[in-house]
C-alpha cells in the first residue's frame, strides 16, 4: 500500500471517532499492536533525542524498502511511533522523502499534544526522514 493511501486510511479511522478520549485509545492500541522491539536494540545509537519519553528506532533496508522497528516507555508515545511506522515502514527512501506528514494535521494530533510530546513527534519524523535520506544516499553508490 502506498504511503498516501495509508495516511488517508488513518485519517478516516480518526475521523470516525467522536472525541479525543477515543482517539487517544486508538493511538494506544496502535502501540500495543506493534511488534516487540529487541532489547539489544535499546541502545543510545537508536535512541531519539528530543523526546520527553525514551524512544528507540532502528531501520534496515530490505529489497529497496526501509523496514522500521521502534519502541517507547510511554504508551501514547509508543502509539505515535507505531502510527509513523505503520505509514512509513516497507516503503522506498524516495517515497518516504516525497510524502509529507500532512495526515497528522488532518487527524489533529498536533493540536492535542503537549509541547514536549509535539517536539518528540517532530523528532521521530525527522529520524525516519534521516534514515530515508541515508539509505537513498547508500543506494546511489
Amino acid at each position: 500500500m502506498l504511503i498516501l493511501d495509508k495516511q488517508a486510511e488513518l485519517v478516516k479511522k480518526f475521523e470516525n471517532l467522536t472525541d479525543w478520549e477515543e482517539k487517544y485509545q486508538l493511538i494506544i492500541q496502535y502501540g500495543k499492536q506493534m511488534a516487540a522491539f529487541p532489547e539489544e536494540l535499546k541502545i543510545d545509537k537508536n535512541k531519539i533525542d528530543g523526546c520527553q519519553s525514551q524512544v528507540w528506532i532502528s531501520a534496515k533496508l530490505e529489497d529497496g524498502k526501509i523496514v522500521f522497528a521502534a519502541d517507547s516507555d510511554a504508551m501514547i508515545v509508543k502509539g505515535l511511533i507505531a502510527i509513523l511506522i505503520d505509514v512509513y515502514s516497507n516503503q522506498t527512501p524516495n517515497d518516504i522523502l516525497s510524502s509529507p506528514p500532512d495526515f497528522l494535521k488532518k487527524i489533529g494530533i498536533d493540536n492535542h499534544l503537549s509541547p514536549t510530546r509535539k517536539n518528540g513527534l517532530g523528532a521521530m519524523l525527522k529520524q525516519i526522514q534521516l534514515f530515508a535520506f541515508a539509505f537513498k544516499s547508500l543506494n546511489k553508490n
